[in-house]
């Protein structure tokens, strides 16, 4: 069936009628949408809206994610004809799920950029989608963070990452991809005793309460009991899932500006992704993704795989029957 379809369907971003089903049209052409979704920015009857923000002016060593988005919705290509293994269930044929376009932003502003892009996710949460967000840099994640504590109150963080992100800063006006969770906690829109940071394996001495599991832990707790223990902390509290794909060793992505050695492999947080079903996720992104620095695509990859588990988390506890 799915060849006869293939013979049919062509450019399904633009041409699907609605935003459910699954996409057979070949995976190296066609116009690329995360996993083939529907383009458009009328939200109307969505329940979860994918947007790219591209965007790498905050960062401390390698630029480059401003690419991530669209590397990220290219590699995606490759999952859109099949629904996503081990899960038990299709997302893509179960909910509406859109593509929802990039935030435009002036570059030559960078100060105006925070303010924007928590209106555009306003945006998204405002038409009563959730949002599946596509990086850009860490940074992405505050006025991200903000638009949802808005709606939901204060919030678990769920952060994968080889850095905490809580180094002090107290400028309101500075933009930094490794400040920002400092200031997210200080302003009391992330619950630190109900947050945890998995995969550290950089020093910083000040966790402000936030719950470490560092890289070393997973590697000898094995990931089947680190996702137990994260869902132990998290409990059912409204959380936020934030990727940073420098999570994962350099081996597996090393296209990043800010790798470290030591970390976690993607079978391991494939298998985490996948046990930690039942959370209470209202969002998540993926960021960090510099596609100059791999050649291969490997980390864009992994990127859209991270991106679908997330996808699939927010869903799970969604689906009807």
């Amino acid at each position: 069936m799915a060849l006869e379809d293939a013979k049919q369907q062509v450019d399904t971003a633009i041409t699907r009628e609605g935003f459910r089903g699954l996409s057979f049209e070949n995976t190296f052409g066609g116009v690329t949408s995360f996993l083939r979704r529907t383009l458009t920015k009328d939200l109307t009857g969505v329940d979860l809206a994918v947007t790219g923000i591209p965007f790498d002016q905050a960062v401390t060593n390698r630029p480059g994610t401003r690419l991530g988005p669209r590397a990220i919705r290219e590699a995606s290509a490759l999952q859109s004809p099949d629904a996503p293994y081990g899960w038990g269930f299709d997302p893509l044929s179960e909910f509406a799920i859109a593509d929802y376009g990039d935030l435009a932003f002036d570059y030559a502003h960078v100060d105006e950029f925070p303010a924007a892009l928590e209106a555009h996710i306003t945006g998204i949460l405002d038409q009563n989608a959730a949002s599946l967000v596509l990086g850009g840099d860490h940074y992405i994640t505050f006025p991200i963070l903000r638009a949802h504590a808005r709606k939901h109150g204060p919030l678990s963080l769920l952060q994968f990452d080889a850095h905490t992100d809580t180094w002090p800063d107290d400028d309101l006006t500075r933009v930094d991809h490794g400040t920002m969770f400092y200031k997210a906690v200080k302003e009391g829109i992330v619950d630190p005793a109900r947050s945890v940071q998995v995969g550290i394996r950089t020093q910083n001495d000040d966790t402000l309460g936030v719950n470490i599991i560092d890289a070393r832990e997973v590697h000898e707790r094995g990931p089947v009991e680190t996702a137990k223990k994260i869902k132990s902390i998290l409990g059912d509290h409204k959380t936020y899932l934030t990727f940073d794909i420098d999570a994962l060793d350099p081996a597996y992505a090393p296209g990043t500006g800010t790798p470290v050695w030591g970390g976690l492999t993607s079978a391991q947080v494939s298998i985490m992704m996948r046990d930690l079903a039942g959370i209470n996720l209202v969002g998540g992104d993926i960021v960090e993704v510099s596609p100059p620095y791999d050649t291969s695509g490997a980390t864009a990859i992994a990127g859209a795989h991270v991106a679908m588990e997330i996808l699939c988390l927010w869903c799970w506890t969604r689906r009807h029957g």
